[in-house]
């Protein structure tokens, strides 16, 4: 009969256990790099305020439709309500850096689709945790893609204050921030066909990219501004393709031009 393994053996067997089951089971997505969930738009409306917001869609003068974008904060969406008040499109969050993705993704982004609505997701830009190129695959390679069936919009970069502390600008000069951005929206256009919609404020776009750097033959503008009237345009943008208005009591977005452009936009 064989002798019965000694109390520090056992202790040892099961560390080395533990340490091959920790190998074999990764952490979840969203504790890789200590992220948490941030809303387009959550640090813009931090560094800029919402004191203006209006309380109904603004006019524009031209052809328009209503959306909406949401995150995990919004949990399960009941998207039908949404489509009875008027929302025609989404955005929905799918990633952040290269260490979260939205639980909620599949709910929110089949969902959106499923009551008739044209629509796209989005990745929260961390520039200083990994180069654009490695953001872009990870965003493509978890909900980020597109397809050319006519209710998919192309993907979107969130690129905004640093929502972690520190300097605004993630630590990148003017020249480093616009080649980050280029290096994922070339490497977004690489894996997809398609330009990436650019997301941020002008405030912001001025600042951290020095006006320098010109996206405007390639990528539409999405621009948050929480005020009556859009605003003068990020550099060289001579006009907006969204506009993200207010995010109250959800984030609700306009987009420049009647439903044949939106549907336009997704077909590319």
């Amino acid at each position: 009969m064989p002798s019965q393994p000694r109390a520090g053996y056992r202790l040892v067997r099961t560390a080395a256990i533990a340490l091959v089951v920790s190998v074999l089971s990764p952490a979840p997505a969203h504790a890789d790099e200590g992220q948490e969930d941030h809303p387009a738009g959550s640090q813009i409306a931090k560094h800029e305020g919402t004191g203006e917001m209006p309380l109904t869609p603004p006019e524009l003068g031209v052809g328009r439709v209503d959306g909406m974008d949401v995150s995990s904060h919004q949990g399960k969406v009941d998207w039908g309500h949404h489509w009875r008040s008027g929302k025609r499109f989404a955005y929905v969050k799918a990633t952040e850096g290269t260490g979260y993705r939205n639980p909620n993704f599949t709910q929110q982004y089949n969902g959106s689709a499923a009551v008739g609505m044209i629509r796209g997701s989005y990745h929260f830009a961390l520039p200083n945790r990994s180069d654009g190129a490695t953001q872009a695959r990870f965003f493509v390679q978890n909900g980020g893609g597109w397809s050319r069936d006519g209710k998919t919009l192309p993907g979107t970069l969130d690129i905004e204050y640093n929502p972690y502390g520190g300097d605004i600008c993630y630590g990148l000069n003017h020249a480093a921030m616009v080649g980050w951005i280029r290096s994922f929206s070339d490497t977004y256009h690489a894996l997809t066909k398609r330009w990436p919609v650019i997301y941020t404020s002008t405030l912001w776009w001025d600042r951290c990219t020095g006006r320098t750097g010109d996206f405007t033959s390639t990528n539409a503008l999405w621009v948050a501004r929480y005020a009556p009237a859009v605003g003068p345009m990020p550099f060289k943008w001579p006009f907006h393709t969204i506009w993200q208005y207010t995010s109250s009591p959800i984030d609700q977005n306009v987009f420049n031009g009647g439903a044949d452009r939106l549907a336009a936009l997704a077909t590319g």
